[in-house]
């Protein structure tokens, strides 16, 4: 509880200094006339919040206790959506060239293709997609208490993690595949997004269906790692896009959301929400071109 002493002119401006119940000063309260500035301080002088009064056009500036501006991206309200949302995408982006990159770096390496005529690709891949998992629920269960550092590396170690598991494909597939595979998944991955955004759809209702596709996905994956599911393999991969094309649009609502939840309010838990939307919509992207290069893989079986 804290009682104020000072003066205050009408339209002239004044003091007020805070005090608290031991009788030392909490702080002061300094503001000019009409259309000028106001300022709060600490007992020590540092300025913690200035306001601005302009004929009804209001602007706030934050500090820090120690009187140093905030001038991270990220800091209460300063970032736009728009911004946020662009960042987003480029963890995204940094996250995908580092898993093509490791990829493309332990095929040309030949490190998989000694893995796989040494007789240990099975329980390389096994403890490879435990590791996996347990980053994606490690980062996705412990967002909240991690710091934003911590986040940022923990995904990027998986994206490098998946990199030597996906490198696998550029053994199994001709090159031209691969590429015509990543282009259709971009304009899909591209038309999803944009449309979430542009239109800014509302998708908590299909949710349960997408969730629901995604389990059918994992039984099928299971079923199909000991029998020959046969023509059901080509059904599989195109409710495979499906799902991943609705989880992308989605993932991208999404980011409004977070946005929303945490702007102005935690800067970084603001941060933390960006690498986690990046992570979901990476997620998206890389399942979305497995389903394309299976598919097509597929077709030139037939």
């Amino acid at each position: 509880m804290a009682d104020y002493m000072g003066n205050s002119p009408e339209n002239n401006g004044g003091n007020y200094t805070y005090y608290n119940q031991n009788g030392n000063s909490a702080g002061n309260y300094n503001y000019g006339p009409e259309n000028g500035n106001y300022n709060y301080s600490m007992p020590n002088g540092n300025p913690s919040q200035s306001y601005q009064y302009n004929g009804g056009n209001s602007s706030f500036g934050n500090y820090d206790l120690n009187g140093f501006e905030k001038t991270t991206a990220y800091a209460g309200d300063r970032i736009s959506l728009s911004k946020y949302t662009a960042l987003t995408y480029l963890w995204m982006a940094a996250g995908l060239l580092l898993t093509f990159a490791v990829s493309f770096g332990v095929y040309r390496s030949g490190l998989m293709y000694s893995i796989i005529t040494g007789g240990l690709a099975i329980p390389v891949i096994i403890g490879v997609s435990v590791v996996e998992l347990a980053l994606v629920f490690i980062l996705a269960g412990r967002i909240n208490k991690m710091s934003v550092g911590a986040a940022r590396v923990m995904f990027f170690v998986y994206a490098a993690v998946n990199g030597f598991t996906l490198s696998v494909y550029f053994l199994r597939f001709d090159v031209m595949i691969l590429v015509y595979a990543f282009a259709a998944t971009a304009v899909l991955f591209a038309l999803m997004a944009g449309a979430s955004l542009i239109f800014k759809l509302q998708l908590d209702r299909i949710f349960p269906i997408l969730v629901f596709g995604l389990i059918t996905l994992i039984i099928f994956g299971v079923v199909g790692m000991f029998l020959n599911l046969g023509w059901l393999n080509i059904a599989i991969c195109y409710l495979g896009i499906a799902v991943f094309m609705g989880l992308t649009a989605y993932d991208t609502a999404k980011i409004r959301v977070l946005y929303e939840t945490y702007s102005g309010r935690d800067a970084a838990m603001l941060q933390k929400a960006s690498i986690y939307s990046a992570l979901q919509l990476y997620l998206d992207f890389i399942n979305l071109l497995l389903y394309i290069l299976r598919l097509f893989g597929s077709k030139s079986n037939d």
